[in-house]
C-alpha cells in the first residue's frame, strides 16, 4: 500500500523585514520517506509571512509489515538546543478566534482550513478506494470479492500507518530567522495542548532541526518555541482523527460484509429449500409413474396368467410356470391346478424339489391359493445360477404325492450350465470342501499332538523330579557315611593348614611321604575331588618338600572345591596318566570334612535342583535326537517312494509314457506310444481308447482317438483332458477305430496314477490265508513276504487282513490287543477265533479244538497236508459266518493252495461271490500237486520274480495257465532292515556316511567273533545250508577268500544232520588253522545277522536255484555288495558291474554287484576274484559302489504297486 499525505501549514512572522531562510536537515524512516520544507510566500495575502509545506510519503505492505520504528529519540544535530516555548493568554485567545473564524470556510488542498482539519490530502491505492466505496449487491455473487479477513487486514494496515506517522516526525524544518511571536499567537498556527505536544513528540522534532539564524532576543525565541509546540500538537490531533476515521471505516466495512454474509446464507437456505421442494416433487412424479407402471404390469401379468391358466386347463395340463422360459439366477412362479392332481381336496399343498437331477440345493415350500379362475395354487422358487434343470413333486405335507406318475416333474433351465459343466463345478466344490476338511483335521491333529506333548512333558518332568529325589537320597546316605569316617588330620600321615577353611579357600595339604607306600617315590602328587568324588578328579597338584625337622613332609597348595562338604584324595608317584604307585588309605581313600562348609540342607536342595535340570536336559536331547531321527527316516522313506513311483512310470517308457510324467487331475496330458515294441508293430493306424478310475468313471470310456506321429522317433501321440475326479488313467491301443488287434498289456491294460483329484482310490478288501507270518510264526521267506506285502499294500490305503493257524508254539508277545473274537462249529469240532495286531496288521487266529495245531511245531507232522487243508476250509467258513465280503483272497504256496478250489466249489455261490482268488508260488519244489490244482482254480497266479516265472513256465503244473501267470519280485521290509535305526549295529548310518558306519560295524563284528581287527576284505554268508543254496559253492568260496587273505563269516544251519555235521567239521578245521580270519556260526542268530550284513564288504549267495532271494536285497540295504549266481530272482536284482550295464539301465538303475553263471568252483572264482581285487585296488570306487547300492530301493514299494495292478486285473 502506498499513501501520499501532504500537509501545508501557512504561518507568518510579525517581523517580516528580514527574509531569512531556515534550512532543515532531511531524515529517512524505516517504513517510508518523510520530508518537510519551509519557504517564504510573499504572494499570500492573508498570511504575509512565510508558508510551510510538508510532504509525507509512506510505503507499506500489510502481509509483510516491517517493524515499527523504535521510540528512542535520534540524537539532535550538532549545535541544536531546543528551548521550551511559553505561550501567553493573548496568544491562546487569538488562536481560538482564528479557529472559529476559519472553520466555516471551505477546505482547500493548498490553504489552511482550520485547526481541526490539518490533513488536506490523502491518496490511497485502488484496493482501498474499492473497499471504502463497497456496497454489497446480489449481482456481486458472480464476481470475486475480498474476504472479511482482507478488509480487516487493510483497515489494520491503515491504522498502523497512522501510528508509524506519529512516531516518524520530520527530520528537516525550514523557517525564517525573524519570527514575530504575536503573529504566532494571533493566527494560532501552533496552537495545541500540552498533551498534544507530548503525543506528537515536538521535542524530538526540535532536536532534529539544525537552525542557522541570527541571534534574537529571548522573547522571540520563546515565541518560536511556542509556535513549534503548537504545530506539533495540531499535527498529533490530525493523525489521531485520521486513525479514528479509518477505524470507523473498517468497522463499517466489517458490518457491511457481515450483513452481506448473512444475506448470502439466507439466500442459500432459501435456494436449498427450493431445490429440496423440486426434488420431492420429482420423486413424487417418479413414484406415481412407477406405481402406474407396476399397476399396468400387474394387470398385464394377471391377464397373462389368466390366459395361461385357461390354456393349460383346457388341454388338461395340471401345472405351468411363469415366466415360461426359465433361466438361471432368477425367480419363477410355479402353478398347480389342485383339482387336476392327486391332491384334489387336500387342504395343504407343498412343493418339494431340487436342481440338476435332484443333486443341487433341495427345497420345500408351501403353496398358496391364487385368485385365478379355477383351483390354481402357486409359490415362488429361486433358480440358482448353477442349475440346468429343476426337478420337483407336489405333496400334502404327509404321504399323498403328485409326482407325475412316479416320473417326477422336470423343467429345463436355459442359458445356464450344462450337465458337464455342473459336474466340474461339483468336483471343484468337493475339492475345496476336502481341502477345508483336511485343514481342519490337520489343525485338530496338531492341537491333539500339542496336548499329547504337553501331557508327556508334564509326566516326564514329574518323573525327572522323582528320579532326582531318588538320586539325592542315595547320594546323601553314602556321603553321610563317608563324612562319619572323615577326619581333620592323621598323626604322622597328613594334615591341612589352616585347620579352619571353606570352599574356594587356598590351603596346604601336608603329607608324610615316609608314612606309606610312596616312601621311595621321587615325586609325590595329590589326586583329589570332593563330596565322594562327585565331579571326578578336580584336584591335581605336585607336592614339594616341606624341609621340616622331623619326618619326610611334603606339601601342595590346593584350592578347596566350591560347595565342598568333604574333600576326597589319594597320593601318587605321578600325575593321573602316568602314576603307578598310590597311597589310597588302604583302598578307602583319604577324606576330610570342610569345617566351614555350607549348610547341608541348602546343599542337597541345590544338588537336587541341579540333578533335575541335568535330567531334563538329557531327556530333551534324547527326545530331540529321536525326533530328528524319525523325521529323517520318514523323509528317506518318502524319497524312496517318490523315486520308486518315478521308476514305475518310466519302466514302460520303451512302450508308453506321458508328458508331464506325473499326471494331475484337471490337466491336459500327452500320451506317447511306441507300437514298434508291441503287437501293433507295422500297423498303419493306432487308435487310443481311454477311460479313468479303473474303467469306472461316470462319463464312461472316451471316444476312440486316432494317434498322430510324434515329432521324432517311432512314437505316436494323443492329448487327453484328465477330469478332476480321476485317480487313475486307463487305456489300451488298437489298430482300428472299431477294434481289431489290441495291445492291452497281456490283459492287464495300461494304468497311470493320477494325483490331486477330488476322488481317491477306493480301498480294496484283501485277505491273506497263510500258514506263516513273521515274526510270530516264521520258518522261511514265506513269513516275511506275508507280513511285508500286507504292510506295503495297507500303506497304499487298502484294508488288509490275515488269517493264520493258532499254533501252540507261537510267540504271542509280538501280538498286540490279543483277544477272543468268536467261536463256531464246523468239521465236527468247535473252532475258536482270536484277534490281534501284528506289525500293525489285523490278524485272525484259527484254533480248532480238536488239537490239530497243538503239535508244537509249524511243519514236520506226518499229516501236514490234512492239517493245512482243514485250516483253509475253516478260514473260508469263518469269512462266511462273520459276514465278510473280501475283494481278494490271496493264498500262498502249497500249504494254503486248497483255498482256491474250496472257495470255487463251496463258497463262491454262497455269500462270498464278490471275491477273486490270487495264488502265489514261493517255491515249486514242494507240494506240486496242490500247486497245480490251485493254478487251475485261481483267477490270477504269481511267483516271486519275473525270471523265476520264466524258468518254471515249462513245468506241467504251470504251462497250461501262462495267460494268468505273472512274476512279481519280492521286496524287503525297510523298517525291519534299516541301518539307520538298527539297534544291533554300533552306529546308525545311511548312504551319506556308509563308509564310517560299515567300518565301525566291521570292527564290532571282528571283536565279537574273535577275528583279527585288521582292514581286509570280509565276505559274509547268511543262509540255510541246503543243496538249493549251493553248499558246495559256499565251501569253495570260504577257502578262496582265505587264499586271497580275506576274512569270512558264515551264519546258518542245516536241517539235514549230515550237512550240519559236515559244516561242524569244517568249522573246527578253519578255527584251528585260520582262527583269526574265519568264523562259522552254525545256528540262527538274528542280532548277529544284522551285524554281518552291516560289517561285511560282500555277501555271497551262490544258490543253485532261487525263486527270489531276500539275502542279496538285505545286503544292499546295508551297503554290502552281493556276489551271486545268475538264477531266479538273483538275476532280476543283481546287475554285474562289468557285464550288465545296459540291462540295469533298462529298468532305471546302475550296476550293483558281481555275478556268475556256472554252478561250479570256476564260476564262483570268477565273480569272487573280481570282487576282492576291486576292494584291494580301488577303495574309493568300492566305497562309491556301497553308497550306490544303499540308495537303490529294494523295498516293497514297487512290488506293492505291481500286486495292486494284479488285484484290479483279477476283479475286472
Amino acid at each position: 500500500m502506498e499513501a501520499s499525505l501532504q500537509i501545508q501549514r501557512p504561518f507568518s512572522l510579525r517581523n517580516n523585514s528580514t527574509n531569512s531562510k531556515i534550512r532543515l536537515l532531511s531524515g529517512s524512516f524505516s517504513n517510508g520517506r518523510f520530508g518537510i520544507s519551509f519557504h517564504s510566500s510573499p504572494g499570500c495575502k492573508e498570511f504575509p509571512g512565510n508558508s510551510v509545506t510538508s510532504l509525507i510519503r509512506a510505503t507499506a505492505d500489510y502481509p509483510r509489515r516491517r517493524p515499527r520504528k523504535s521510540s528512542n529519540p535520534r540524537p539532535s544535530p550538532k549545535g541544536f538546543m531546543p528551548k521550551t516555548q511559553v505561550g501567553t493568554s493573548i496568544q491562546k485567545r487569538d488562536q481560538n478566534d482564528s479557529g472559529e473564524k476559519e472553520s466555516s470556510s471551505p477546505s482547500s488542498s493548498n490553504e489552511y482550513t482550520g485547526p481541526g482539519n490539518k490533513l488536506t490530502e490523502t491518496k490511497a491505492d485502488a484496493g482501498e478506494e474499492q473497499m471504502s466505496e463497497f456496497v454489497p449487491e446480489t449481482s456481486l455473487l458472480s464476481n470475486q470479492v475480498k474476504t472479511i479477513t482482507d478488509v480487516l487486514g487493510e483497515a489494520q494496515e491503515e491504522t498502523d500507518e497512522i501510528e508509524e506517522k506519529k512516531d516518524e516526525t520530520p527530520s528537516m524544518v525550514q523557517h525564517s530567522p525573524t519570527i514575530n511571536s504575536h503573529d504566532i499567537v494571533e493566527k494560532g498556527t501552533m496552537a495545541g495542548t500540552d498533551e498534544d505536544k507530548a503525543e506528537l513528540g515536538a521535542p524530538e522534532i526540535l532536536k532534529k532541526v539544525d537552525v542557522v539564524v541570527d541571534k534574537e532576543p529571548d522573547v522571540e525565541e520563546a515565541l518560536m518555541k511556542e509556535k513549534l509546540e503548537t504545530e506539533a500538537r495540531a499535527g498529533n490531533e490530525t493523525l489521531m482523527k485520521q486513525k479514528l476515521e479509518m477505524e470507523a471505516r473498517a468497522r463499517a466495512r466489517e458490518e457491511a460484509l457481515m450483513k452481506w454474509k448473512l444475506e448470502m446464507e439466507a439466500r442459500e437456505r432459501e435456494e436449498a429449500l427450493v431445490k429440496e421442494k423440486l426434488e420431492m416433487e420429482a420423486r413424487a412424479r417418479e413414484e406415481a409413474l412407477m406405481k402406474q407402471k407396476l399397476e399396468m404390469e400387474a394387470r398385464a401379468r394377471k391377464k397373462l396368467l389368466e390366459e395361461l391358466a385357461e390354456e393349460n386347463f383346457s388341454v388338461g395340463n395340471k401345472l405351468f410356470v411363469h415366466p415360461q422360459v426359465v433361466k438361471p439366477d432368477q425367480s419363477i412362479e410355479v402353478f398347480l391346478n389342485r383339482s387336476l392332481s392327486t391332491l384334489k381336496g387336500e387342504s395343504d399343498v407343498l412343493i418339494m424339489g431340487a436342481f440338476n437331477d435332484w443333486r443341487w440345493k433341495s427345497f420345500t415350500k408351501k403353496m398358496q391359493k391364487t385368485d385365478l379362475k379355477g383351483d390354481w395354487w402357486s409359490c415362488q422358487v429361486d433358480i440358482p445360477k448353477e442349475a440346468y434343470n429343476m426337478d420337483f413333486v407336489f405333496f400334502n405335507g404327509g404321504d399323498v404325492y403328485e409326482n407325475n406318475s412316479s416320473k417326477d416333474f422336470f423343467i429345463p433351465v436355459e442359458s445356464g450350465m450344462d450337465a458337464s459343466a455342473f459336474e466340474n463345478f461339483l468336483l471343484e466344490e468337493k475339492r475345496r470342501e476336502l481341502e477345508r476338511l483336511a485343514a481342519e483335521e490337520a489343525e485338530r491333529e496338531r492341537q491333539a499332538e500339542e496336548q499329547r506333548r504337553l501331557e508327556a512333558e508334564k509326566a516326564a518332568s514329574e518323573a525327572d523330579r522323582a528320579q532326582a529325589k531318588m538320586e539325592i537320597e542315595k547320594r546323601r546316605k553314602i556321603l553321610f557315611q563317608l563324612m562319619k569316617k572323615a577326619e581333620q588330620s592323621v598323626d604322622n600321615v597328613w594334615y591341612i593348614e589352616p585347620s579352619e577353611f571353606k570352599g574356594e579357600d587356598m590351603v596346604k595339604f601336608y603329607y608324610n611321604r615316609s608314612s606309606g607306600p610312596l616312601a621311595q617315590a621321587e615325586e609325590v602328587w595329590i589326586h583329589g575331588g570332593h563330596n565322594n568324588w562327585k565331579d571326578g578328579l578336580t584336584i591335581v597338584e605336585r607336592l614339594i618338600c616341606a624341609e621340616k625337622d622331623s619326618g619326610d613332609w611334603w606339601y601342595a597348595d590346593v584350592v578347596v572345591p566350591d560347595r565342598s562338604l568333604v574333600v576326597d584324595w589319594v597320593f601318587a608317584d605321578g600325575p593321573p596318566q602316568s602314576a603307578k604307585v598310590y597311597d589310597n588309605n588302604n583302598y578307602e581313600d583319604f577324606h576330610a570334612t570342610v569345617p566351614n562348609r555350607i549348610p547341608e540342607e541348602l546343599y542337597w536342595v541345590e544338588e537336587e535342583h541341579q540333578i533335575y535340570k541335568r535330567l531334563q536336559e538329557e531327556r530333551k536331547q534324547r527326545e530331540e535326537a529321536i525326533r530328528a531321527k524319525a523325521e529323517k527316516t520318514a523323509r528317506l522313506k518318502a524319497e524312496a517312494k517318490e523315486k520308486t513311483m518315478k521308476m514305475f512310470l518310466l519302466s514302460q517308457k520303451h512302450i508308453v509314457y506321458t508328458e508331464p510324467l506325473e499326471v494331475r487331475a484337471g490337466m491336459t496330458v500327452t500320451v506317447f506310444y511306441n507300437p514298434s515294441n508291441t503287437v501293433l508293430n507295422g500297423k498303419p493306424e493306432v487308435w487310443f481308447r481311454c477311460s479313468f478310475n479303473r474303467w469306472t468313471h461316470r462319463n464312461g470310456p472316451l471316444p476312440p482317438k486316432k494317434m498322430t506321429p510324434a515329432e521324432n522317433g517311432p512314437h505316436v501321440k494323443v492329448t487327453v483332458k484328465v477330469p478332476l475326479d480321476a485317480y487313475m488313467m486307463d487305456f489300451v491301443f488298437s489298430e482300428k477305430e472299431d477294434g481289431g488287434i489290441y495291445d492291452n498289456k497281456n490283459g492287464m491294460d495300461y494304468h497311470i496314477p493320477v494325483v490331486g483329484g477330488v476322488n481317491k482310490t477306493p480301498p480294496m478288501h484283501i485277505v491273506h490265508v497263510a500258514v506263516e507270518m513273521a515274526p510270530i510264526a516264521k520258518v522261511g521267506g514265506l513269513g516275511d513276504v506275508v507280513t511285508s506285502l500286507s504292510r506295503a499294500v495297507q500303506d497304499l490305503g487298502h484294508n488288509v487282513e490275515i488269517i493264520l493257524p493258532k499254533y501252540d508254539c507261537m510267540n504271542l508277545s509280538n501280538v498286540k490287543d490279543f483277544q477272543f473274537n468268536r467261536s463256531y462249529h464246523w468239521g465236527g469240532t468247535e473252532i475258536k477265533v482270536w484277534y490281534g495286531k501284528v506289525e500293525g496288521l489285523s490278524v485272525y487266529f484259527i484254533e480248532p479244538q480238536n488239537g490239530m495245531f497243538w503239535a508244537g511245531c509249524i511243519y514236520g507232522c506226518r499229516n501236514d497236508g490234512e492239517r493245512f487243508g482243514f485250516f483253509c476250509h475253516a478260514a473260508l467258513e469263518f469269512l462266511l459266518q462273520s459276514g465278510a465280503h473280501p475283494d481278494i483272497l490271496h493264498c500262498h504256496d502249497w500249504s494254503s493252495a486248497p483255498v482256491a478250489w474250496l472257495f470255487k466249489d463251496n463258497y463262491m455261490h454262497y455269500g462270498l461271490s464278490g471275491a477273486r482268488v490270487v495264488f502265489t508260488i514261493h517255491n515249486l519244489e514242494f507240494g506240486a500237486g496242490n500247486i497245480g490244482k490251485a493254478m487251475a482254480y485261481a483267477d490270477k497266479a504269481t511267483t516271486v520274480s519275473p525270471n523265476y516265472s520264466r524258468e518254471v513256465s515249462g513245468n506241467p503244473v504251470i504251462a497250461h495257465h501262462l495267460h494268468k501267470f505273472h512274476g512279481i519280485l519280492n521286496g524287503i521290509d525297510p523298517d525291519i532292515w534299516d541301518p539307520y535305526n538298527d539297534k544291533f549295529i554300533p552306529i546308525s548310518y545311511t548312504s551319506e556316511n556308509v563308509v564310517e558306519g560299515k567300518r565301525a560295524a566291521k570292527l564290532a563284528l571282528q571283536q565279537r567273533l574273535g577275528l583279527k581287527t585288521s582292514d581286509r576284505p570280509l565276505v559274509g554268508i547268511i543262509s540255510r545250508l541246503t543243496a538249493q543254496k549251493g553248499i558246495h559253492l559256499i565251501k569253495h568260496a570260504i577257502l578262496r577268500t582265505l587264499e586271497r587273505d580275506g576274512q569270512v563269516v558264515l551264519l546258518g544251519s542245516a536241517p539235514d544232520p549230515r550237512i550240519q555235521n559236515d559244516f561242524v567239521n569244517l568249522a573246527n578245521q578253519l578255527h584251528s588253522t585260520h582262527g583269526d580270519r574265519a568264523r562259522l556260526c552254525l545256528t540262527y542268530d538274528e542280532p548277529l545277522s544284522h551285524l554281518i550284513y552291516a560289517g561285511s564288504d560282500f555277501i555271497l549267495v551262490p544258490s543253485i536255484f532261487e525263486p527270489c532271494g531276500l539275502t542279496q536285497l538285505t545286503a544292499m540295504r546295508y551297503g554290502s555288495i552281493p556276489v551271486v549266481r545268475k538264477t531266479g530272482g538273483l538275476y532280476d536284482t543283481v546287475f554285474d558291474v562289468d557285464h550288465d550295464k545296459e540291462r540295469a539301465q533298462a529298468i532305471g538303475i546302475e550296476p550293483n554287484g558281481f555275478s556268475f553263471d556256472g554252478a561250479d568252483s570256476s564260476g564262483v572264482d570268477y565273480a569272487l576274484n573280481r570282487a576282492i581285487t576291486a576292494w584291494y585296488e580301488g577303495q574309493e570306487w568300492f566305497n562309491s559302489l556301497c553308497k550306490r547300492v544303499m540308495e537303490q530301493d529294494w523295498s516293497w514299494n514297487r512290488p506293492a504297486l505291481d500286486y495292486m495292478e494284479l488285484y484290479y486285473s483279477a476283479c475286472k
